[in-house]
């Protein structure tokens, strides 16, 4: 099928499906007449001016953001995305050998939609000893994880040493391994209890081995959410405040936002832009990962789960709403391995990683592999027909 018949058999098939749709050249890329320029195609008429902000690099807005989020477009939100996408990082498709380390789930902050949380002395609470976690690193010290990803509950009664020392002894079996740990939460919490002003703790926390923070905690950006679900956990303001000093120690972090519950399309719109603000002064971001939030085993369970049109469409306005962010992940864990492969061509760049064993989102439902090998991710990546590129935390390739 030739060019121009593909595309009048697509302009026909678009207006038998949406006849009151006009079609015009936007998304899909075609050849314009001169055979130089690739036009993109869109179906729906109101991103025409969002598809021209894209193509001029000019910078989306709320009300950008909003529109795309009212839009049935998905396939032209999803090229619009990929194009952005492509620019930054043509074929690639990166992930990371990592290892995910819980460290307790007894937690005083008590989420609405959170499965993973138990108090003290409740059935399946747990807090690993130093000695716990030595022997989780050492069975698989064979193993060539270089980034280690670990979190854990706000838990009152561990001293800040012993935060000190899972650091350290993550450096002692594995000197080599980027730690990745604690979010602006657990930051916030150990600040409180280290004695130490926030700058003094992180720089403590710093020494002691720590190089790069997830990017949980913050949720949805939005003082009314948390009221709602989180309460006693700090507020939007305080989240950026603590991102911001993790920052300026010359720490990167990841960000993130848990979307699916009772959040609004504008308080999603409002959470990139507040991001997006604090990326423009610390330059500290390194990706952006959409969470679709699992309701089964927390006090929100009517809630029903994401669906792929959602997911994909928060990847892809993620994309183009975060121009200063280099990367956006796709998360397997939360949203399926097939669809986070989709996702590859809707604006992510990323799988983030092998895992190994993750707990927070499987205790909430998640029906995921609890890890993949690198032979998985790479079948995964390529059979999208993208290049696998394994990295460190801070994407840098790795060649094995």
């Amino acid at each position: 099928m030739s060019d121009d018949s593909y595309f009048s058999y697509y302009e026909e098939t678009i207006n038998a499906v949406q006849p009151k749709v006009k079609f015009e050249v936007g998304l899909f890329t075609k050849p314009s007449s001169n055979g130089r320029k690739m036009e993109l195609i869109i179906t729906d008429n109101q991103l025409t001016g969002i598809k021209e902000k894209v193509l001029n690099d000019i910078r989306l807005d709320a009300d950008d953001a909003l529109m795309l989020y009212k839009s049935y477009d998905i396939i032209g939100i999803g090229h619009l995305a990929d194009f952005v996408r492509r620019k930054r990082h043509g074929k690639k498709a990166f992930f990371v050998y990592n290892q995910h380390l819980n460290y307790t789930n007894v937690c005083i902050n008590h989420c609405r939609f959170c499965a993973y949380s138990r108090r003290k002395g409740q059935p399946e609470s747990f807090t690993l000893s130093i000695d716990d976690v030595r022997k989780k690193l050492s069975d698989r010290i064979a193993e060539p994880i270089t980034e280690i990803h670990m979190v854990g509950g706000i838990n009152p009664e561990l001293p800040f040493d012993y935060y000190l020392g899972l650091l350290k002894t993550i450096k002692e079996i594995r000197p080599n391994v980027t730690i990745k740990a604690f979010t602006a939460v657990e930051i916030d919490h150990l600040a409180g209890i280290s004695g130490l002003s926030l700058e003094d703790t992180i720089h403590t926390l710093k020494s002691a081995g720590l190089e790069m923070l997830p990017g949980g905690g913050a949720e949805v950006l939005s003082a009314r959410v948390r009221d709602k679900l989180f309460p006693r956990k700090i507020g939007h303001e305080r989240w950026l405040e603590v991102v911001s000093k993790i920052h300026a120690a010359g720490l990167t972090s990841n960000a993130t936002m848990l979307y699916g519950h009772i959040e609004t399309l504008e308080e999603r719109a409002n959470h990139f832009i507040r991001l997006r603000a604090l990326q423009d002064k610390t330059r500290g971001f390194t990706a952006f990962i959409p969470l679709a939030f699992h309701s089964k085993n927390t006090l929100m369970s009517e809630i029903p789960s994401t669906t792929a049109f959602d997911d994909l469409k928060n990847i892809a306005i993620a994309r183009l709403m975060l121009d200063n962010f280099d990367h956006i992940k796709a998360y397997w864990v939360m949203i399926g391995e097939k669809l986070a492969q989709t996702a590859l061509s809707f604006g992510a760049d990323d799988l983030d990683g092998t895992i190994i064993e993750e707990k927070i989102t499987h205790m909430a439902g998640a029906t995921s592999s609890k890890g993949l090998t690198r032979q998985k991710i790479r079948g995964m990546i390529q059979a999208a027909g993208w290049e696998p590129v394994e990295r460190d935390s801070f994407y840098n390739e790795i060649i094995s």
